[in-house]
């Protein structure tokens, strides 16, 4: 009597596993678990990765056999396409994975980094605003210096530095714009 063809023996191991035979399944894997590693080594790249795409293949196998039909494809190769679709959905489920694990790590980046606190390139920034600012204030003569100083970091309204300092409104008015304009045109020199 002549030996069974693989292929025959395939379908009739896959038959057997569509009934719930679990000595097939394990039939089946020793039949063709060398080749299917192989496909799932191709897929997903790496070694440890095919191991855990065989044994997701397997599982399918387990539950689908009893769709195969021998008369739409070869065994092997509907073994294999169960092989590479699970490789792919493994590398796509990693995929995602790294996505949300980036994502969870772009959060707590932006929660760390974002807040109230000035970040290092603010305080670089205002520094260098602030050394503009003192080169400009000293260019100033001492009077609108002193006017436009007192306005700005105390708050003062025209009417309250004319009293303080006791000088008419229209001179503080005055040296304020004055000092401002000239501030202006010193501090456009620094951006």
């Amino acid at each position: 009597m002549k030996a069974q063809s693989p292929d025959l023996q395939l379908i009739a191991l896959i038959e057997r596993v569509a009934g719930a035979d679990e000595k097939a399944l394990r039939e089946l894997y020793d039949l063709s678990s060398s080749k299917l590693y192989g496909v799932a080594v191709r897929v997903v790249g790496k070694r440890e990765w095919a191991e855990d795409v065989l044994q997701e293949a397997f599982l399918t196998i387990w539950r689908i056999a009893g769709d195969y039909k021998a008369s739409l494809s070869p065994p092997m190769a509907w073994l294999g396409l169960i092989v590479r679709s699970r490789g792919l959905d493994f590398l796509r489920r990693r995929a995602s994975d790294r996505a949300d694990l980036m994502q969870e790590l772009d959060d707590v980046l932006t929660d760390t980094v974002a807040g109230d606190s000035p970040n290092p390139m603010d305080t670089t920034q205002a520094s260098e605003q602030a050394w503009a600012l003192h080169q400009c204030l000293g260019r100033l003569e001492q009077k609108q210096r002193e006017v436009v100083s007192l306005a700005y970091l105390r708050d003062l309204s025209h009417s309250e530095l004319a009293e303080q300092l006791k000088l008419p409104l229209g001179t503080v008015k005055t040296w304020i714009r004055r000092g401002l304009e000239q501030l202006r045109g010193c501090m456009a020199r620094f951006a």
